[in-house]
């Protein structure tokens, strides 16, 4: 069985980092200018290099985004900003804009290029003339069906690869083209500003009756028309390999290491058990669901993969996100029974923390001292980002290490 390529989401050296080591044969980052995520911490140059060269030991694949709608003023920077990445060297380079293709055409020599979904990547003639122009891959429009991909593949010259969302937020927008954070904002989210407006909540408000809002459908929690609830097709990859998906895209890159690590890993162990048998991979869903589950989210749906889904399957009725984990931070240093970190929530003495593996495994332990950035010891890490040490009592087998994971579960 061909392995198709898992595709992870980075916005920061760390989270990168945390990608790798978590299973990914690839990973998408934005640099600081032209991609789609201007909130994302994102890569400078320097950045940026440094990640092409961890990555390639290890490997991995790098792509880099510059997949905004270009303006005019855009342009000449864009063509500064090939240049460069000719000279870093990331493996792909990701566009949307047709005149920013033809400047990557024009500088790109070492760096594939492919075809964002921005780009409306409906029908298989479009993903031909963009193939016939130089693109070596395509990513699927998200409101396509698994029915119309599979004919795409078949329609579609071998040497081209397509890409498809398995994972993440999905955007109300036709293929993310979406014009309300700009009006309401203006904020372009086609410049990487989206101020995500399709989580508000919306009323009808008729003109003669000012300041009277009627909703347009009542829940408990309000109306979120536009508020589609979060892809996992985690339980139909063996669909996905049938149509002859190339590359399996996890959306993410404003999302914590936290939420990398549990993708990336969820996703490779269960890659790696269909590629062993059928078997093999139903065995393991129900621990891939709790995996997927552990990590911030919405309600999950299979988008438009099995036809539109009706109302009930897309729109998630709240803004609020769940959260089965909550994400500590990385282990930096580890001795057995001690660990340094850098945390990123508030955890305390006393409580039961985990240990994340990339293999699927977890070492749980009891936190029994910490010790602040001063060296006193606390009760609590009450302050993102401080410096801490921290003791451990051992309650499962392993042992944590460098480069863990760590996260404490929610009840």
């Amino acid at each position: 069985m061909k392995h198709p390529e898992l595709l992870i989401p980075a916005n920061s050296p760390e989270v990168f980092k945390v990608a790798v080591r978590y299973g990914a044969d690839a990973i998408y980052i934005g640099g600081e200018a032209f991609s789609l995520r201007a909130k994302a911490t994102n890569f400078n140059s320097e950045e940026m290099a440094e990640a092409v060269r961890y990555a390639h030991e290890h490997g991995v694949r790098v792509h880099v985004t510059a997949n905004i709608l270009a303006h005019n003023a855009d342009l000449a920077a864009a063509e500064d900003y090939f240049r460069e990445l000719e000279e870093i060297g990331p493996d792909a380079v990701l566009i949307a804009d047709p005149g920013m293709f033809r400047l990557a055409r024009r500088h790109l020599k070492r760096p594939e290029i492919h075809i964002s979904t921005q780009a409306n990547n409906t029908n298989y003639e479009t993903c031909n003339f963009w193939y016939d122009m130089g693109a070596s891959r395509v990513v699927m429009a998200r409101e396509l069906s698994l029915t119309e991909i599979r004919q795409i593949r078949e329609k579609t010259d071998p040497g081209l690869e397509i890409e498809a969302f398995i994972h993440g937020a999905m955007c109300i927008s036709y293929s993310g083209r979406c014009l309300l954070s700009n009006y309401f904002t203006g904020r372009d989210a086609n410049h990487g500003a989206c101020t995500h407006p399709c989580r508000w909540q919306y009323a009808v408000a008729e003109m003669s009756r000012p300041g009277q809002y009627l909703p347009i459908e009542e829940t408990e929690r309000g109306t979120f028309i536009f508020n589609s609830k979060d892809l996992c097709m985690v339980d139909h990859l063996p669909d996905l390999y049938e149509a002859g998906v190339d590359s399996f895209k996890i959306e993410g890159r404003m999302k914590t290491a936290l939420y990398v690590a549990s993708a990336a890993r969820t996703y490779s162990c269960a890659m790696r058990r269909l590629e062993e048998s059928r078997e093999a991979y139903d065995a393991g869903l129900d621990w891939c669901r709790s995996q997927i589950a552990d990590c911030t989210y919405r309600d999950f749906t299979t988008g438009f993969f099995y036809g539109k889904p009706d109302e009930s399957a897309q729109i998630y009725g709240s803004n609020t996100y769940m959260k089965g984990s909550t994400y500590l931070g990385v282990a930096e240093e580890s001795t057995g029974d001690r660990i340094v970190l850098h945390q990123k929530n508030k955890f305390s003495v006393g409580e039961t923390i985990e240990f994340m593996k990339p293999d699927g495994t977890d070492v749980r332990a009891r936190v029994t001292k910490i010790l602040n950035h001063e060296g006193l010891s606390v009760e609590s890490a009450p302050h993102p980002k401080e410096r801490v040490e921290v003791f451990l009592e051992l309650l499962t087998e392993g042992q944590p290490e460098s480069g863990d994971i760590i996260r404490r579960r929610e009840a």
